[in-house]
Parts: structure tokens; C-alpha cells; sequence
């Protein structure tokens, strides 16, 4: 059987061991409802507000802030219309975000537009990052909130999230940042960084899918996103799920205690993956910021002026070689559209359809990088042969 490699960690990571251990614990003993009041509900109670805490303790909240969504796409959209709403009824009407940002954000943004909002798309310089002066340029009185990444999930470059978060207090406008792809990679302080909202995703960072939070700072004005139930301190109704909880929380605390192991090995291999393909390759062009990124996301794009390839016919047959990879966000990479972050940078299209994003995780080694850089030069030439360029 064919060894498979997996270097797509940016669009989900395996739940470590330890991880499903702690999720079939509590699946096989604590199935009480978290909402009962008898012992079976007290037990899964308190197994979630465990798991709160400790999902609290790493971003540096209060336990009251955090509340458990089913993922980064909710948390996202709870952030964007929530806030949105909140402010429409003091009179604002207004958002900021992005041109880079994930879909779970842009596209709320659209249907708030859609519904009377006034959306201002910020753009982005060639390394995908927003500079904090067009945001305080942006600024009206009518600004109901503001919502940039923490970090990029398709080219990894950071955008300088305190200052901006700054610049929004500074005005009295409510701060998100999605840091789904952040969270794990580097170390996200709520206070530090001066966030009003957050979102995160427990599968990016070795936990289950189909669970995330919403940090919201205490005193923020936001609205419900789901209703139906008075879980989650009325912020999210529906049952909790405990086990996904206690999978989240023990994910957090790995990520916590093996933060710099984790960070120095990935950032480790993927510079020596970009030396070797920089070898390998001429019109090899490296998407982010060279230094202010993330240490585990690897982008490149084969310079169309040199190199005309077809993306969609690189990442298959990186497949077929059995190295599995995209060319950007996971939510998108089914699509033949060229990815909306690298055209907001500036590459042409026919560069940014001929992406390949490398993402690097805990458990990637040296041999599978150098496997997949050879693999790569063999499906190029191949694909270069037949002259698929387009």
C-alpha cells in the first residue's frame, strides 16, 4: 500500500491520543444533560465547566467570557452579527473587516450588507497584512465593530492585532479577531492583544471537529446568535456537548505545554522545506510575510510570467504521488476560483490558481518534507510536459 503523507494540518489535525481518551471517558460515564439538575446532570456540569476553565486559562479570560460553540465558522458569525446587531440599536450600522479574511467572516459581512450595513473591505499590502492606519482611517461614528485575523489560514502572515484592537478602543468600536488558525501556533493572550471578541476552532490544534468557543469580554455589547435555550449563559442555546468539551480543554492544555517543542520543530522544517524547494524550482514565489507568520503554513505559487501551470492538476497529483495538500483554505480549495487572499495581494490569477499551500504539524518529520518536495518536481514536470498551463 501506497505511504500516505498528510501536510495539510492548516485545514484540520489529527486529535491526539490523549485527546480522544479524555472525549471516551466522558462519553462511556458522564452522558448526563449538563442542564439537569439530578447527579447525571451535575457530573456532566461539572466536567464542562472544567473544561471551560481551562480553555479560560490559556487565552487568558475569565470562565464567564468563554462560551462553547460548534466551531470556528459559529463563533465567527456570532461575532460579526452579534456585534452588528448590538450596535445597529444604538444607532450604528457600520462594520470593518478584511479583504483576506475567512469566508466565515466575509460572508456574514455580506449578508449584513445585504440587510442595510454598511461594509468597508479593508485591503491588504503584498504580504497579506492590514496596516493599522487604514484601519483608524476607516473609522466614522457610525463603526459598529471591527473584525481582522489574528493570523492569515492560507499564507500565515500576523497582522498587528494590538495596535489595531487599540485604535478601536480608542473610539469606543468593539474589536474581533478570528484566531482559528493562530490558536496552537503562537500564544493568544486576550489582554494583551485587547480583543472584545475571539474565535476558536478545537480542530485546528489537535482537538475534535464540531467544537469551538466565543470569547466575549465581559460588559461587550452582542446579541444572541441561536435561541431556543438558556445554555451558555443565553448567549448560545442547544444541549452542550461534554465530551467534545473535555476533548477541547484537553487539546488546549497540550497545545499550552508543548508550545515551544511544537514551534521550534515546525518553524525548523518548514525552512528547510522552503530551501529545498527554492532549490528545486525557478519562478518560485513564497506568499506571507517572511518573518511575521505563522511557523507551520508553507504557500507558494509558481510565477505564471515563468511557469504557467494548472493548480488544480499540482495538488492532484501530489495526491496521487500520496502527499495530500491544498492550495488554500480547506472551505474553498473544492472550488476552481483562484483564492481570494492572493488576489487581495496582488498576485495575477493565473499565479494564485497555481498555489500550493504545505501546512507542517506535530507529527510531520523530515522525510515526509524531502518525499514531498521530490513529489512535487515529478508532478510539475509532468504537468509542465502536458502542457496543462493555463
Amino acid at each position: 500500500m501506497m505511504n500516505r503523507i498528510y501536510l495539510d494540518y492548516s485545514a484540520t489535525t489529527p486529535p491526539d491520543p490523549q485527546v480522544v481518551e479524555a472525549m471516551v471517558a466522558v462519553f462511556g460515564s458522564s452522558f448526563g444533560n449538563a442542564s439537569s439538575v439530578h447527579s447525571f446532570g451535575r457530573e456532566a456540569r461539572t466536567i464542562l465547566e472544567q473544561s471551560r476553565d481551562r480553555v479560560a486559562h490559556w487565552i487568558g479570560a475569565r470562565s464567564d467570557e468563554v462560551f462553547f460553540t460548534s466551531g470556528g465558522t459559529e463563533a465567527d458569525n456570532h461575532a460579526v452579527k452579534g456585534l452588528a446587531l448590538a450596535g445597529a440599536k444604538i444607532g450604528k450600522n457600520e462594520i470593518i473587516v478584511s479583504a483576506v479574511e475567512h469566508h466565515a467572516v466575509l460572508e456574514p459581512a455580506e449578508s449584513l450588507r445585504k440587510a442595510g450595513f454598511n461594509v468597508k473591505l479593508l485591503p491588504v499590502d503584498g504580504f497579506g497584512q492590514v496596516d493599522p492606519d487604514r484601519v483608524k482611517r476607516a473609522i466614522t461614528p457610525k463603526t459598529a465593530l471591527i473584525s481582522l485575523m489574528l493570523a492569515n489560514n492560507e499564507v500565515g502572515s500576523i497582522n498587528k492585532i494590538d495596535e489595531m484592537s487599540a485604535i478601536a478602543r480608542d473610539s469606543g468600536i468593539a474589536f474581533h479577531s478570528d484566531t482559528v488558525q493562530a490558536m496552537g501556533k503562537i500564544k493568544v493572550d486576550v489582554n494583551k492583544l485587547g480583543l472584545d471578541v475571539l474565535s476558536i476552532s478545537a480542530h485546528k490544534f489537535y482537538g475534535p471537529k464540531g467544537i469551538g468557543a466565543i470569547y466575549i469580554r465581559k460588559g461587550t455589547r452582542i446579541e444572541p446568535f441561536m435561541e431556543g435555550g438558556s445554555q451558555e449563559s443565553n448567549r448560545r442555546a442547544g444541549t452542550e456537548n461534554v465530551p467534545l468539551a473535555a476533548g477541547f480543554a484537553k487539546a488546549a492544555e497540550l497545545a499550552e505545554a508543548r508550545s515551544n517543542e511544537d514551534y521550534q520543530k515546525i518553524l525548523d522544517l518548514r525552512k528547510k522545506m522552503l530551501a529545498r524547494l527554492s532549490e528545486e524550482f525557478t519562478g518560485l514565489l513564497m506568499n506571507g510575510h517572511p518573518t511575521e507568520r505563522l511557523p507551520h503554513i508553507l504557500s507558494v505559487s509558481f510565477d505564471s510570467s515563468v511557469t504557467p501551470l494548472d493548480g488544480d492538476a499540482i495538488i492532484m497529483g501530489l495526491d496521487l504521488e500520496g502527499v495530500a495538500v491544498t492550495s488554500g483554505s480547506a472551505c474553498t480549495s473544492g472550488s476552481l476560483q483562484a483564492s481570494h487572499v492572493l488576489l487581495a495581494m496582488g498576485r495575477d490569477e493565473r499565479t494564485a490558481r497555481a498555489t500550493v499551500r504545505f501546512s507542517l504539524g506535530r507529527y510531520t518529520t523530515e522525510e515526509e518534507i524531502n518525499f514531498a518536495a521530490d513529489a512535487l518536481k515529478r508532478v510539475v514536470e509532468r504537468v509542465a510536459k502536458a502542457g496543462t498551463g493555463r
